[in-house]
């Protein structure tokens, strides 16, 4: 199986470091031909418009709504989780998501850069210890269909924001686990393609 990495912007370096620590050899997708050589792709973290501009700009972003509509397992965490929602509240002017995940999330929810924060995050499907969940102008979910199962929460000024959703093949984290060392998101994504 082919894994790709969106490669246009973003921290796509530290989730092929990533992958390759499960010992796959995942490639930096950026063009028509290696997405559509792809079986599977992670949305890095990053900026969600300028990921979703670039896409357009490359002729990518149609594409990459068609592979995952047809079913491509696809990952994103922080930017990515933003791109695959359905919904975005605080969402730039013109802004556009690639969808998938039928979930409204709210961009840079936790605040400024300024505000960015670490917190151990219990994830369903995960053996071991607490994740270190590291929240950098993260985004949260506010709200989810039917069909998407709730894998964590965090708990943001007295109420509990997901922050990590699958919906069949698809999976988002607003967290960062590409940074941190501990693959066991990486391989929670292999694991269920």
């Amino acid at each position: 199986m082919k894994i790709g990495v969106l490669a246009l912007q973003g921290d796509f370096r530290e989730h092929l470091d990533s992958l390759k620590q499960c010992g796959v050899e995942p490639l930096l997708v950026k063009t028509q031909s290696e997405i559509e050589a792809i079986d599977a792709l992670v949305i890095p973290g990053g900026e969600s418009t300028t990921i979703a501009k670039l896409a357009r700009s490359f002729e990518l972003f149609d594409l990459i709504v068609n592979r995952i509509r047809s079913g491509m397992p696809t990952y994103g965490s922080c930017a990515g989780m933003i791109l695959l929602s359905n919904r975005v509240e605080d969402a730039a002017l013109g802004q556009e998501t690639f969808g998938g995940i039928d979930m409204t999330v709210r961009r840079n929810a936790f605040g400024r850069q300024v505000e960015s924060f670490e917190r151990a995050i219990e994830m369903s499907g995960l053996a071991g210890p607490p994740l270190n969940g590291i929240f950098i102008r993260a985004p949260f979910v506010e709200s989810v269909g039917a069909g998407v199962e709730v894998l964590a929460s965090v708990d943001f000024h007295g109420t509990t924001h997901p922050v990590a959703v699958k919906q069949e093949q698809l999976l988002a984290t607003s967290f960062h686990p590409e940074i941190t060392g501990d693959h066991r998101v990486h391989q929670f994504f292999l694991d269920s393609i």
